[in-house]
């Protein structure tokens, strides 16, 4: 099957941090998929950042071992990405990335991204860049489910029409818009007698009660709103007439977030025992479903777009009473795998004051998907008889829990994930073969003219730039180690990065040296090809320090050979 470079960068696929997102276990969680079930030859990665070698070997360590040979690909070495012919980038910022293809051809390799969250301004910029950048029909972008693919598409239209409408647009690109859940490692999660006894004993539960549990980041504003699972669970406790114990296991951004958010969500459900635990450790992660009877997560934010957590608890075997929103409804089947509660939010066209206050900078993002979610309802009445049917029957509970431990089993484990990607990467490899050359207008702009040579976009600053005809001369220095000592003082080394090697400045010297003076022509006829851009703009680094000086019949004005000015 078609192989793609996996991007790494330890921010997309480490879990152990105080601030965990969800695109961080999802990550983790591909990462050990594609190292155990991608069907390759040998795998690729894309090194992302200048790290050391023992920060991306770490996220592999921290995985399985490879099964097959990997190949590191330098974050420079772009023509690397030719094999295997596609990079996947764990985010849907590959516009930018399409720009830094181009000097090597668009057809150079396919780039495929990945929807996390799409209601940011940088999300959203990064789904206009689509279609703004030079992006091809044999790129694309994996959405994670049908809510969000129907979000994608809308946002792209409405560009696009801004664009046709405003700037008389009349191509624009069209990468492929593919809808693959994301996956998990069902083993994972499988039911552990012994977890179950030791957490019970731990949080003080009876080995009898029923147990619900929650897992996820503790944010009322950009996660859901905690009232709505503790009202359902003090009604269904309430009409039950049982002990309600409740397991929530999650993480807040401070010791102050975490008390607050335990106290207000207790308020609503006074009669449920209420038990907090830190869900990063990944003992806990891991561990803590084994201890509950039943999973729920009511999603009212539009920050979600899939929710890996109620795939998580089908894995375990827990029947899951959740809202019908967004991803969690391409997940939870209705009546087989759990429950899915309706969910009502304002008809589209009443929220465009929410936008406009969030785009001015008046509210905060955290404020504006909050305030979007204190929008959306659902039907609490459906929530409470569905939590109840599930605390009163244990067969019912292990109906379901089976029904979803062989959903995950059969569609959304990695093992069955895994395979719709390569074979998306197949499909895009098949455009890219197939792509017809390039137009000669269209392959001379190899270079975004947002990201000019400054030399090109400032070059009415200077007199004049310096010519294939300019002789060179020496200066005052008369040998190469007074001259280097100069230039390895601290004010001369700024930018060294960009310059020639210390033995090409030395090279350019002896040339000089030699010939009593040389044309720049002359100079950079002594290097390599690929080399000479960079002697070319060094030889002004030499001057600039009096290494090297223009011979006086091409002084400038204003020098000895004129006047100066009154």
């Amino acid at each position: 099957m078609t192989n793609a470079a996996i991007y790494l960068h330890p921010d997309g696929y480490r879990t152990d941090r105080a601030q965990l997102m969800g695109r961080h276990s999802a990550g983790e969680s591909f990462l050990r998929g594609f190292l155990r079930h991608a069907q390759v030859d040998r795998f690729h990665f894309w090194k992302g950042g200048a790290l050391d070698q023992g920060a991306y070997d770490a996220l592999l360590e921290g995985s399985l071992p490879l099964r097959q040979e990997g190949r590191w690909i330098a974050p420079r070495n772009r023509q690397g990405l030719s094999d295997p012919g596609c990079v996947f980038i764990p985010s849907p910022t590959i516009g930018q990335e399409s720009w830094w293809r181009r000097r090597y051809g668009p057809a150079h390799y396919s780039l495929c991204g990945l929807t996390h969250t799409t209601a940011t301004h940088r999300a959203i910029a990064a789904l206009e860049e689509l279609l703004t950048c030079p992006t091809e029909s044999w790129d694309g972008l994996i959405c994670t489910s049908a809510a969000v693919r129907a979000s994608v598409e809308t946002q792209l239209a409405l560009i696009a029409d801004d664009l046709r409408g405003r700037l008389g647009a009349t191509r624009l690109p069209s990468p492929q818009l593919a809808t693959i859940p994301l996956g998990i490692n069902g083993d994972d999660f499988a039911f552990d007698a012994a977890a179950r006894a030791a957490w019970r004993t731990r949080l003080d539960i009876p080995a009898d009660a029923v147990v619900a549990l929650y897992v996820g980041r503790l944010n009322a504003r950009t996660k859901m709103n905690p009232a709505l699972m503790a009202m359902a669970l003090e009604q269904a406790a309430q009409q039950s007439g049982k002990p309600i114990y409740w397991i929530v296991s999650g993480w807040a951004g401070t010791p102050e977030a975490w008390d607050s958010f335990h106290a207000a969500t207790q308020a609503f459900c006074p009669s449920v025992a209420y038990r907090p635990i830190d869900g990063r450790e990944p003992e806990t992660r891991f561990s803590i479903w084994s201890a509950a009877d039943l999973f729920i997560s009511f999603s009212d934010n539009i920050q979600e777009t899939f929710g890996l957590t109620p795939a998580e608890a089908m894995a375990a075997g827990l029947p899951c009473v959740v809202t019908d929103w967004d991803g969690y409804r391409d997940t939870v089947r209705h009546g087989v795998d759990g429950f899915r509660i309706p969910t009502y939010a304002p008809r589209p066209g009443l929220g465009e004051d929410l936008a406009f206050n969030h785009d001015n900078g008046w509210v905060s993002y955290d404020n504006y998907v909050g305030a979007a979610a204190q929008m959306t309802a659902m039907e609490l009445p459906a929530a409470v008889h569905a939590l109840t049917a599930l605390i009163d029957s244990p067969d019912l509970r292990r109906r379901m829990g089976q029904a979803g431990r062989q959903r995950i089993t059969d569609e959304l484990d990695w093992s069955q994930v895994i395979p719709r990607y390569q074979a998306f990467w197949g499909e895009l490899a098949e455009r890219r073969a197939a792509a017809a050359p390039e137009a000669p207008d269209q392959a001379r702009r190899r270079v975004n003219p947002r990201r000019s040579d400054p030399f090109v976009l400032f070059a009415g600053y200077p007199t004049r730039a310096l010519q294939g005809a300019d002789r060179l001369i020496l200066g005052p220095l008369g040998d190469w180690v007074a001259a280097r000592d100069v230039l390895s003082r601290n004010l001369a080394l700024t930018g060294r990065w960009a310059l020639a090697s210390e033995e090409e400045c030395e090279a350019v010297f002896t040339v000089v040296a030699q010939m009593a003076g040389a044309t720049v022509a002359e100079i950079l006829a002594q290097a390599p090809p690929p080399r000479r851009p960079y002697v070319e703009r060094t030889l002004l680094w030499l001057m600039k320090f009096d290494i090297l000086r223009l011979a006086a019949s091409e002084q400038l004005p204003g020098q000895d050979g004129e006047a100066p000015l009154a």
